[in-house]
């Protein structure tokens, strides 16, 4: 790139990184307590729920690991996978959202996901919280790390210079903001973000279609490969053959949206709302973005091939390289004059939003498990607000340090990483919750159970299952998710059943 193309674009990434860290310096002077930091006072508004919920969710998957899927296999795990984040989005927000706001409130004013579970079956010996804040940390320290590692892997292909500082300059970004402002600095910046990632989105299929010789050659160019454009066949890309998408297949992607009701970051967006009646809004909005992003994001898969066809770009290999399809169409883009270095830089914020918006929740949940649960609760270390407020903003720069350690390697798959922790919480959590807000025999006991087993099933499956092959070569999360099912009701009926106190709390809500 031109030298004066790569300050335009430098500058308006610039401009960007300066509101986020401005939004987070405003926000600190609104957080008095720790519940502030982390939940915000329970004051956040239906739009900026729904948004700040999904753009956290979404995180450089979206723009990153979604279109590259797509770009080397097809439509077929891309879509499948889609359809499972699409429904599990909607039944989350439909059963899980009103009832875990109330009752948090109910639960002694729960204000972490540990804080619920310990409150809601009254766990005096904080066993629930201990395990549920490190389950929180095993998992969202290399979820963090995909981030700080997608922005990494931005400006290195951007700007041609090194992965480690470039990453590492990101990760500090989301840590001044977050450990400033907290719960309400997140929120907002993910609003935001949520904007910039929908504009992000429609300039890159604008461009790449035009880019490609037209929606007609895209199709066209898409539908003679193998495999490429159906649901139910995935396109090898080393040698173009295609080979079935089996019904054990699907099922195991369609998986992915079990994950939504165990993902803490997502949870709190919920808990943090200042009306439950606006959820029903919150719903709506969250659902509709959700689909239509996510069929764009595969849409600029299928069109990153034509492109590639046309030689605009060159062909890219391998899950690392795919998932730079949408900086490599920026980085055309740019060369067509002053508005279009605008709009790429828009389209890289797009992907700086991505991962920022996940990345800042992320460290907010790792950090209220450590220091709120496990230093103030589960050790009792007794703090003031101000040293408490300290502490957690401490927490979050150890956790991004960790995380930083871990994303050194510049050539791992943010896919991959994002997929497991992904099934980490789903099936460490996702079962807790449901059977804690629908099943009144479910006790402290099974709860405990429950949460273990699907972490460790989670580990078992992936690296000792799966790599069986055949049947066994499932995504992770469904079995560990029906283990982890399977011990909540098994233990909690083998033991004492809870008190009359909890079963009239739990009727109440």
């Amino acid at each position: 790139m031109v030298m004066g193309t790569t300050a335009g674009l430098l500058a308006v990434i610039v401009v960007y990184l300066i509101m986020m860290v401005v939004i987070g310096v405003y926000y600190s002077r609104k957080n008095e307590n720790v519940g502030d930091f982390y939940l915000g006072g329970r004051k956040l508004g239906p739009i900026v729920t729904a948004m700040s919920a999904e753009a956290s969710d979404m995180s450089s998957w979206l723009l990153m690991g979604l279109p590259g899927v797509a770009y080397l296999s097809g439509c077929a795990e891309a879509g499948w996978t889609a359809i499972g984040l699409a429904i599990g989005t909607y039944f989350n927000w439909l059963i899980v959202a009103r009832r875990l706001r109330r009752y948090t409130v109910k639960a002694n004013n729960s204000i972490t996901l540990p804080d619920f579970f310990s409150n809601r079956y009254h766990d005096k010996s904080h066993a629930l919280m201990a395990i549920s804040a490190l389950i929180i940390v095993i998992f969202f320290v290399p979820y963090t790390a995909s981030g700080f590692a997608a922005c990494g892997k931005l400006f290195s292909t951007l700007f041609g210079v090194p992965y480690l500082p470039a990453m590492i300059v990101s990760a500090v970004i989301i840590v001044a903001y977050t450990s400033l402002g907290g719960y309400l600095a997140a929120s907002t910046t993910d609003l935001i973000q949520s904007i910039v990632m929908s504009l992000a989105l429609v300039i890159v299929v604008i461009f790449g279609i035009k880019t490609a010789g037209g929606l007609n050659t895209v199709l066209e160019n898409a539908n003679a490969l193998d495999g490429f454009m159906t649901l139910f066949a995935s396109r090898n890309p080393a040698d173009g053959t295609s080979s079935p998408y089996s019904a054990l297949s699907i099922v195991s992607t369609l998986a992915w949206g079990l994950g939504y009701f165990g993902m803490p970051h997502i949870l709190l967006r919920f808990m943090g709302i200042e009306d439950e009646k606006k959820l029903k809004t919150s719903r709506r909005i969250a659902t509709v973005w959700v689909v239509i992003s996510m069929f764009v994001a595969i849409f600029i898969g299928i069109i990153g091939y034509s492109i590639s066809k046309a030689g605009a770009i060159e062909v890219l290999e391998g899950s690392s390289q795919a998932e730079t399809l949408i900086i490599k169409i920026a980085m055309l883009l740019s060369q067509h004059g002053v508005l279009a270095v605008i709009m790429a830089g828009l389209i890289l914020a797009g992907i700086l939003a991505c991962t920022m918006s996940t990345a800042d929740s992320q460290l907010l949940a790792a950090s209220s498990s450590v220091s709120h649960n496990l230093l103030s609760d589960c050790l009792g270390i007794k703090m003031s607000q101000k040293t408490s407020m300290l502490m957690a903003r401490l927490t979050v720069l150890i956790i991004a340090v960790i995380a930083v350690i871990l994303a050194c390697n510049p050539n791992s798959s943010v896919f991959q990483i994002v997929s497991f922790a992904w099934a980490g919480f789903g099936a460490a959590f996702g079962p807790v919750v449901l059977f804690s807000l629908f099943w009144k025999r479910s006790n402290r006991n099974g709860a405990l159970a429950g949460m273990i087993v699907g972490g460790v099933m989670v580990f078992v499956w992936k690296f000792l299952i799966a790599p069986m092959g055949g049947i066994w070569n499932i995504y992770e999360l469904l079995p560990a998710f029906l283990c982890a099912s399977a011990a909540i009701v098994v233990v909690s009926l083998l033991t004492a059943p809870p008190s009359k106190e909890i079963v009239e709390e739990f009727e109440n809500i």
